[in-house]
C-alpha cells in the first residue's frame, strides 16, 4: 500500500512540474519611461516621441509612490481581447492537388 501511495505522489509532482512551464508560457515585455497620466485602468508612459497607454486592474502590483513625472518601468502582457477571422482565407497548410 505504500508503494502505491509513493507512486501515485510522484506522478502528482511530475504533472506539476510539467504543467508549470505551460502556466508562464506568456512572454513578457517591458516599457520604460516618464509616466505622463495615471488612472485606475491605465498608466501612460511616454517612450521617445510616442504615448504608450498600458491597461491596469486592482491585481496590477505597484511598488513605490505612483503618479505624474515619475520614471517607471511597466512590464506586461499582451492579451487578445477579440479575434476576427474572414471568410474565404486559407488555412496554413498546403492543399493536396
Amino acid at each position: 500500500m505504500k508503494k502505491l501511495t509513493a507512486s501515485i505522489s510522484a506522478l502528482v509532482i511530475l504533472a506539476i512540474l510539467a504543467a508549470a512551464p505551460m502556466a508562464a508560457a506568456t512572454k513578457t515585455y517591458q516599457v520604460t519611461g516618464p509616466v505622463l497620466e495615471v488612472s485606475d485602468t491605465m498608466i501612460a508612459v511616454k517612450k521617445g516621441n510616442d504615448r504608450w497607454e498600458i491597461a491596469r486592474d486592482a491585481s496590477t502590483k505597484v511598488t513605490g509612490d505612483l503618479k505624474v513625472g515619475s520614471k517607471v518601468t511597466i512590464e506586461y502582457r499582451m492579451t487578445a481581447t477579440s479575434v476576427d477571422v474572414k471568410a474565404g482565407g486559407e488555412s496554413g497548410a498546403k492543399k493536396k492537388k
